[in-house]
């Protein structure tokens, strides 16, 4: 449901970031999402800006419409900046008069990347959902960060991290039935208390679906909070980080894995174009999920499993490395973007099943092993210990 209010909010997000009718804002992404529709298209208007669309995001046409069309101001969200980052070095790199990207979902590693390469612009990064009655924006332009932590915004918006069980998936409560809020430096799920001020308008035409989000006796009887469904961190300096969504996080032994952090360490090796983090279900273990990942090779590389074998071993603890590696021509995205994982997890790593090329992390040898039918029979009955 969108009510003016959050209409005008959104577009509150373009004024904050300093767009003004001088500006001329080109958007690349569909106009079902909000961010294109309402920080775009309203976000121009209630600026005076120009909007330069295109039916299509194309990285390779990218920079070109910029320069064609005196482009200022660009709008993100999820893997774009990527895709950028991935297309051939030009010469003419940062010949462009954009000043500003606006979006969200964008990882620290492609931040740095994308600024060294196409110029130093700002980046203006923030934290929201369509329906969310709870957001932020990295006014600051900390790398990585979606926000600050900040006492007149928390006074109007009251929002808690909260402890969440990822295998329950519900919240932890205390001996009294209360939800109980993490301290800064540890990982929570967002919620946010459903005022006057931070309405929840809900979802059009189902009631089930709009009482699912909201949570009720969080921190006293009758309180109704609004369930974000991701999970954030608030460090020290009290920024605010995006740590990962709740079904995508998976828990392995123990432990949280966050499918974002994976990412962004494997991403580091040269001969892995995209990869798409997941958690799958191993037959006979009441363990959780364990970590798979799908990637797609960098044109003219070969899979190296020694090369990935070191990485993860020198860079991830025991519990979130990925035991099984997927490779893919093309991994699949929705319409913003985002990596499709449900249908991967259901065909997890049974080499009868994907026809794809399968690895195993194998101890034994420190390398990545190609998965044969052998050794998914002595995983699933157990006989070969993960």
């Amino acid at each position: 449901m969108i009510t003016h209010l959050r209409i005008l909010l959104a577009c509150g997000l373009i004024t904050l970031s300093g767009v003004t009718s001088e500006d001329v804002i080109y958007t690349t992404l569909p106009l079902y999402h909000s961010s294109a529709l309402l920080l775009g298209v309203n976000g121009c208007i209630m600026q005076g800006a120009t909007l330069v669309l295109r039916s299509k995001f194309s990285a390779s046409q990218f920079w070109d419409d910029c320069r064609k069309y005196k482009v200022t101001v660009i709008q993100y969200i999820g893997e774009v900046l990527r895709y950028l980052c991935h297309v051939p070095k030009k010469d003419n790199d940062q010949n462009h008069m954009v000043r500003l990207a606006v979006g969200n979902g964008l990882r620290a590693d492609i931040w740095r990347e994308f600024i060294r390469r196409f110029g130093d612009m700002r980046i203006f990064e923030f934290y929201a959902a369509t329906e969310a009655n709870v957001g932020f924006a990295n006014y600051s332009g900390k790398i990585g960060a979606v926000g600050r932590l900040n006492y007149f915004h928390k006074k109007v918006v009251q929002y808690e991290l909260i402890k969440y069980d990822v295998e329950k998936d519900e919240p932890v409560r205390d001996e009294n039935g209360y939800c109980i809020t993490v301290p800064k430096g540890e990982v929570g799920l967002l919620v946010c208390k459903i005022t006057q001020l931070a309405p929840f308008s809900g979802y059009a035409g189902s009631k089930s679906l709009t009482e699912k989000k909201k949570l009720r006796n969080v921190f006293q009887n009758g309180d109704v909070y609004f369930n974000s469904g991701d999970l954030l961190m608030i460090d020290r300096d009290n920024f605010i980080y995006f740590h990962d969504r709740v079904g995508d996080t998976f828990r392995w032994k123990g432990e949280n894995v966050a499918t974002t952090e994976v990412a962004d360490i494997l991403g580091l090796i040269n001969f892995i174009q995209e990869v798409n983090v997941y958690g799958v279900s191993v037959p006979g273990t009441e363990e959780g999920r364990i970590g798979m990942a799908s990637i797609r090779l960098a044109d003219g590389c070969e899979f190296n499993g020694e090369i990935l074998y070191k990485h993860v071993t020198d860079y991830l603890p025991l519990y979130a490395r990925p035991y099984f590696v997927r490779i893919q021509d093309v991994l699949e995205v929705t319409g913003t973007f985002k990596y499709r994982k449900v249908q991967l997890a259901q065909e997890g790593f049974n080499p009868a099943v994907v026809k794809d090329a399968l690895y195993f992390g194998d101890d034994k040898e420190k390398t990545y092993v190609p998965l044969t039918e052998d050794i998914y029979n002595l995983i699933c009955s157990n006989r070969w210990k993960l």
